[in-house]
């Protein structure tokens, strides 16, 4: 992408969460140890996962690739925010920003498609547990994951066609710590409300549908349980409360942001905050921590840690 196909404006400001040193200071710690906890949360799980021959089933292997993209979608935005408070040079090119954009929704798309995906493995196991293991066959696991990049793809892609064209002639800040399509398109130097209601109404259709989608899903695997057995309705409830916690956590910023009629600058920062750090902690801390083949895994690696630690 060429710039000077895009505009005359060469980078854009970060205004970031705050103007106050001391708050700067103490979000750089928050999120410097948060990133931290991100990074080796989510790697242990995929790593678990990968080399534990006990996780071999659909369900780690899509919880391996959720967390893969939550390190990803974590690593967009917050190293960057982690250098500006700590160097004060809040900046990005423009062509930084339209890439950040561009994978931000290529991960926020495949997330919120891993998420049904996950949901579908849910059904699966509850509902039809004797062809379980034949629904969900190696060959359906990845064809479900290559449809969530896919789907996740081809969303950013239709997203930044409509925005790619827009002539950019200043003013160049942007009162966050990342780059988004709402914030970028209303620096375009033209009128952009209907640019603004057709990328808005888009992510915000896709948000609200497949979270939808996804309570509908949930909650006709706890009728169906309910029907079969009353007795293994808390038992199903307690496996799905963690996938649901997951899904109100990352779908309610998203479809504020992008349905909400009235934003806020603030609300909308402290929504990012959950969507970028708080979300991909809870992910590894939820399903690992409620999961016993999780801590088994987690056990059996710490004692060939330790094996190895002693013959060496």
């Amino acid at each position: 992408m060429n710039k000077s196909n895009y505009s005359s404006v060469s980078e854009f400001v970060l205004l970031g969460l705050s103007t106050s040193r001391p708050v700067q200071h103490f979000l750089l710690a928050f999120s410097t140890v948060f990133y931290v906890t991100i990074v080796l949360g989510n790697f242990l799980v995929v790593f678990v996962v990968t080399f534990d021959p006990h996780l071999r089933s659909p369900m780690y292997f899509l919880l391996a690739n959720l967390s893969f993209i939550d390190l990803c979608f974590s690593t967009l935005t917050v190293p960057k925010m982690i250098h500006d408070l700590y160097s004060g040079h809040k900046t990005i090119s423009f062509q930084g920003c339209v890439i950040q954009i561009f994978a931000l929704h290529v991960l926020g798309g495949s997330e919120m498609v891993m998420l049904v995906t996950m949901a579908l493995d849910r059904y699966v196991a509850i509902c039809k547990p004797l062809h379980y293991l034949t629904i969900m066959s190696p060959q359906m696991c990845i064809l479900l994951l290559f449809g969530a990049w896919a789907i996740g793809l081809i969303h950013s892609m239709a997203q930044l066609a409509f925005v790619v064209h827009l002539p950019f002639c200043g003013p160049n800040e942007i009162d966050s710590f990342y780059c988004d399509l709402p914030w970028f398109i209303k620096l375009a130097c033209t009128d952009t409300y209907r640019m603004e209601f057709i990328v808005t109404a888009n992510s915000g259709f896709i948000s609200m549908g497949t979270f939808v989608l996804l309570l509908i899903s949930y909650i006709f695997i706890l009728v169906t349980v309910w029907k079969h057995s009353s007795g293994g309705l808390s038992k199903a409830f307690s496996t799905l409360s963690a996938h649901i916690t997951v899904v109100i956590l990352f779908f309610g910023p998203c479809i504020f942001v992008y349905v909400w009629p009235f934003p806020t600058v603030s609300v909308d920062k402290f929504l990012a905050i959950l969507d970028f750090m708080i979300t991909p902690i809870l992910n590894p801390l939820i399903y690992t921590l409620r999961n016993k083949d999780m801590k088994m895994a987690l056990k059996r690696l710490r004692s060939q840690l330790l094996s190895l630690r002693m013959i060496s």
